[in-house]
């Protein structure tokens, strides 16, 4: 069975204790969209049903808004009460954060045997009508203006990214989808959960933003990408390839950096790794560091941490305002909730925020599928464009159509 809390939005910020398989599963199974919160992450499965509150939208900072609104929430002898939802990219922009009416927790999806049964195939994509937008010949131009740009020195990376809509006959099966990308990646962030009325966020991440637990502080920047590959032999390739990348371990240390200096003044101790690793997904390979330390006191929740590195170089660019700026002149579209964050605080101010990237929003019959490309002096239009291409088959994977 699973942790059922009949309070509003009452959590227990440890890790949820071993259930009998299948527990975790059976969440995932029980997802509604329209009027449940599913987030999945590699410690713990959660399903909120309902609205018991939400986060105000007003000039103050949102870890502000948010501890206020879980103080008021909390109950003596109870667990901390949560918010769960999703931020979008722009600052300012209305968030879609909620306290649920009643949550349902377990173990992570990857700790449960049942996760490795097969979904149900995808239904045929033939009646899928797809759009590019931009068309990738203007998105490879887009981004031969931005390197030009950067070779005479104006900023040092941009993160340009494209939409592929996909319009289908009837509404999309939204549950049966999320099942699919969270059996394919069960150790990485699945996620769905409204993100503004009518819509859904539907997505797999594998990068997490920040979390906290008690005083420790993990964080695990991903930049540096490449498509992976059937053949087992040229997948070896491609990861060496990738870890021994000037480009991609210039791209990489960049963000690296930037999640040191947003961290350092809310730590008491940060340790960084020298180099990074690798971490894969179903169809990429990243390079990835693993950021630990300790928080410099109580007060500092997982929001703050989040609200600081939000949005790091590997989702905007650097320097952060010129990066906004070109992404602003460059993209035809507004990217609402894709590379803003979505996640958990409780309100002890533990929590867990990821990067929201691999993802789509979901509205009537139509789903907006979300790709973006790290853009540095060495960058090739043709090779950013093929990245986009790539990570866009997490979700054509997931509804059974093809670019």
């Amino acid at each position: 069975m699973t942790t059922s809390l009949s309070e509003p939005g009452l959590f227990a910020g440890s890790a949820p204790t071993a259930l009998a398989p299948g527990a975790s599963v059976a969440l995932l199974d029980a997802y509604r969209a329209g009027t449940d919160r599913f987030l999945a992450t590699p410690r713990r499965t959660l399903l909120a049903h309902g609205t018991a509150a939400e986060v105000p939208h007003d000039d103050s900072p949102l870890p502000q808004r948010v501890h206020g609104l879980l103080n008021r929430l909390r109950r003596p002898g109870r667990p901390a009460p949560l918010v769960l939802g999703a931020v979008p990219f722009l600052p300012g922009a209305p968030c879609a954060l909620a306290v649920p009416e009643t949550l349902r927790t377990a173990p992570a999806l990857g700790e449960d045997p049942l996760i490795a049964l097969p979904a149900q195939d995808a239904a045929d994509g033939s009646g899928w009508q797809l759009r590019e937008h931009p068309a990738p010949e203007e998105y490879a131009a887009a981004v031969a203006a931005a390197v030009a740009r950067m070779r005479a020195g104006e900023f040092d990376k941009v993160v340009l990214a494209r939409t592929l809509e996909l319009t289908a006959p009837e509404d999309p099966d939204l549950p049966a989808m999320l099942n699919r990308l969270a059996r394919r990646d069960p150790t990485g962030y699945t996620f769905a959960l409204p993100s503004a009325p009518g819509r859904t966020l539907i997505g797999a991440s594998p990068e997490l933003l920040v979390a906290r637990q008690g005083g420790r502080v993990t964080a695990n920047p991903l930049a540096g990408s490449a498509p992976r590959s059937a053949d087992l032999a040229e997948d070896v390739r491609r990861a060496v390839a990738l870890l021994e990348s000037p480009k991609d371990l210039h791209e990489h240390a960049v963000v690296v950096d930037a999640v040191r200096r947003a961290l350092a003044p809310l730590c008491a101790r940060l340790e960084v790794p020298e180099r990074p690793t690798l971490v894969r997904t179903a169809t990429m390979w990243h390079l990835s560091t693993t950021v630990t330390g300790e928080i410099a006191g109580d007060h500092v929740t997982a929001l703050d941490l989040a609200s600081a590195l939000h949005p790091t170089p590997a989702v905007c660019g650097t320097p952060t305002d010129v990066a906004r700026d070109v992404i602003a002149a460059s993209e035809p579209f507004d990217r609402g909730a894709y590379t803003g964050m979505v996640g958990w605080q409780d309100a002890d101010g533990d929590g867990e925020w990821v990067v929201t990237i691999r993802c789509a929003e979901a509205e009537g019959r139509t789903l907006r599928l979300f790709a973006g490309a790290g853009v540095v002096a060495e960058s090739s239009p043709e090779a950013e464009t093929a990245e986009t291409a790539a990570k866009f088959r997490t979700f054509l994977d997931a509804v059974g159509a093809a670019l």
